[in-house]
C-alpha cells in the first residue's frame, strides 16, 4: 500500500492514526485560529498527528440564502495563519478555476463527494502534485473508487487517500458500510472515515436539529478504526449550535478528546495483532 505524505506526516499502514479535524466550513478568523489551536492541544496530549479542515467554500448548500464560507481568497489567507502554526491544511475544491491558488494554499485537495466522478476536475487536482483526498461520493460502491484512482494516476499522482462518507439509504439517510474501508484499502492506497458527514441527514436544512444523528458519530467512528481505517475525518466546532454550517452533524469540540482516546487504542490493538 502507497503512505499518503501531508507535511512530516505519514499515513498508512504501521502509522500513527491520523486525525482530520476542524469546523465544516471557515466562519471567521478568530473562530479557525481558536479551533485549530484547540485542536492541535487535543491531538498532541492523545498522540495524533493533526491535519486541519475547513472549507473556503461550500458549493453544494441547499439555499442561496445558506452562508457557504468567505471564499477563495479569504479562506485561503485564513488557513495560511493555520499552517504558520504548524498544521497542515486541508479543504475541498469546487471548481477547476479555483485549483491553483488551492494547490499554492493547501497541504492536501480535497475532491469532494459529489464531485468524485467528475473527470475535469479530478484530473486537475491529480496534476497539481499535492496529495488529494477522494471523498467517495455517497451515490458510489467501495469498488468503483478504482475508476477515480485510476484518473489521479493517469495524471501523474499516487499521494491518495480514500474517504468513506456513507452511502444513500432511501432519499435522506445514509449508511455506512465498514465493508468499503477493506475493500477500498486492497485497492492500494489509505483509508479514511468520516464519521460526521455520514450522520447527516438530508433533505432537512444543517440547522435543524432533526438535520443530523451525532450520537452516533462516536459508535460509527469505533467501528471504523477496528476496521482497519488509517484516518478518522471528523467536523468540530465550540459551539455547534451556533455553527453556520452542519450544526446538526458537528460533534462538540469537548467531547472529542474522550472520543480520540478510544480510537487511538483501538488502532493500537488492531496494528498490534495486525487485524487490518
Amino acid at each position: 500500500m502507497t503512505d499518503v505524505q501531508v507535511g512530516r506526516i505519514r499515513i498508512g499502514a504501521g502509522q500513527p492514526l491520523v486525525l482530520i479535524a476542524g469546523p465544516c466550513v471557515i466562519e471567521s478568523e478568530r473562530i479557525t485560529l481558536d479551533t485549530a489551536d484547540r485542536l492541535a492541544e487535543i491531538a498532541g496530549r492523545v498522540g495524533m498527528p493533526l491535519i486541519f479542515k475547513a472549507s473556503y467554500t461550500k458549493a453544494n448548500r441547499s439555499s442561496v440564502e445558506h452562508f457557504a464560507g468567505p471564499g477563495l481568497r479569504e479562506g485561503l489567507r485564513i488557513l495560511r495563519l493555520v499552517r504558520q502554526r504548524g498544521i497542515p491544511v486541508l479543504s475541498d475544491v469546487h471548481t477547476t478555476q479555483a485549483v491553483t491558488a488551492a494547490a499554492e494554499g493547501l497541504d492536501m485537495l480535497q475532491l469532494p463527494a459529489h464531485l468524485s466522478m467528475q473527470t475535469e476536475i479530478t484530473l486537475a487536482l491529480g496534476r497539481t502534485g499535492k496529495p488529494v483526498n477522494v471523498k467517495k461520493g455517497q451515490f458510489l460502491a467501495p469498488g468503483d473508487v478504482q475508476s477515480i484512482i485510476a484518473k489521479l494516476e493517469h495524471s501523474g499522482n499516487r499521494q491518495l487517500l480514500l474517504t468513506e462518507r456513507g452511502t444513500c439509504f432511501g432519499y435522506h439517510d445514509l449508511v455506512a458500510d465498514m465493508r468499503s474501508l477493506p475493500i477500498m484499502r486492497k485497492l492500494g492506497y489509505p483509508v479514511a472515515f468520516d464519521g460526521t458527514h455520514v450522520v447527516r441527514v438530508s433533505g432537512r436544512p444543517s440547522s435543524d436539529p432533526a438535520g443530523g444523528t451525532p450520537e452516533f458519530i462516536a459508535p460509527l467512528a469505533r467501528a471504523a478504526v477496528a476496521a482497519g481505517c488509517d484516518a478518522v475525518f471528523i467536523e468540530t466546532h465550540p459551539c455547534v449550535s451556533e455553527a453556520l454550517c452542519d450544526a446538526a452533524s458537528m460533534l462538540p469540540l469537548d467531547q472529542l478528546e474522550p472520543l480520540l482516546v478510544q480510537l487511538v487504542e483501538i488502532h493500537e490493538v488492531v496494528q498490534r495483532h495486525g487485524i487490518a
